[in-house]
């Protein structure tokens, strides 16, 4: 629902008491249930010059100006991330989750929503914050890591759709989620889950916790800022 007079997205009005309005919640990671860029954050350690690059590219694909294929593989074997530094980067990721993300994703699964975490970030790093909020490691899809057995980076899952524009909504309709599906998410990939034909999600979340950016608002179902905000949607 719209503010008339805004055009803003505003909170569905609470709605009679009985099952969930959504049975599956698709959740991101970057900006969404974290407050950091993963890569952005690897990125760092190699120095601000390289920082600043890839964060341009991150930028730019989030909204959608820049398919994410074309910088995907680009950003990585700039960074060439070790074993090491994945470790370090989930540590960070569970440091910095969302405020209210847990008690949203531990009241849901109470609830009997199936919680489910997609991101194009990287699965061996996400992991220990997944496990945080209570979700299973079958619920997370992202993107997997090689290392050799020293533990230097070998390369990514180049298979994964996750890597690619428009391989969320591949992904999610495979996985066969019950319906009514949402979406949440910062980015033009999760927005995707609602715009793509077809949709892969009934409902898309705009969140603005950390980024808002207008491409996304603009195919939002709704928006909030934080995750206390998403319990009125889905719940009644």
């Amino acid at each position: 629902m719209r503010d008339p007079g805004t055009g803003e997205h505003l909170l569905s009005a609470p709605g009679p008491v009985g099952s969930a309005r959504f049975a599956s919640v698709v959740l991101d990671v970057d900006s969404t249930l974290s407050r950091i860029e993963g890569i952005d954050w690897l990125a760092a350690l190699r120095g601000p010059a390289l920082l600043r690059e890839i964060a341009t590219m991150t930028e730019r694909a989030t909204r959608g100006e820049i398919a994410l294929q074309d910088v995907y593989a680009a950003r990585l074997a700039a960074i060439r991330p070790s074993r090491a530094e994945i470790t370090q980067l989930g540590l960070e990721y569970v440091r910095t989750v969302a405020d209210g993300a847990r008690a949203c994703v531990g009241a849901l699964r109470a609830a009997g929503v199936h919680v489910v975490i997609v991101s194009g970030g990287i699965r061996e790093a996400i992991l220990p914050l997944a496990r945080s909020l209570g979700v299973p490691d079958i619920d997370l899809h992202a993107v997997g890591l090689s290392f050799t057995d020293s533990g230097e980076y070998a390369g990514f899952d180049m298979a994964s759709p996750l890597a690619c524009t428009g391989g969320k909504p591949v992904l999610v309709r495979k996985l066969g989620l019950r319906a009514a599906v949402l979406a949440v998410g910062d980015g033009i990939t999760d927005a995707e889950l609602r715009t793509g034909v077809p949709p892969a999600a009934d409902a898309f979340v705009a969140f603005n916790g950390f980024a808002r950016r207008d491409a996304v608002q603009h195919v939002a179902d709704y928006s909030i800022e934080r995750f206390s905000q998403l319990l009125p949607i889905v719940l009644p």
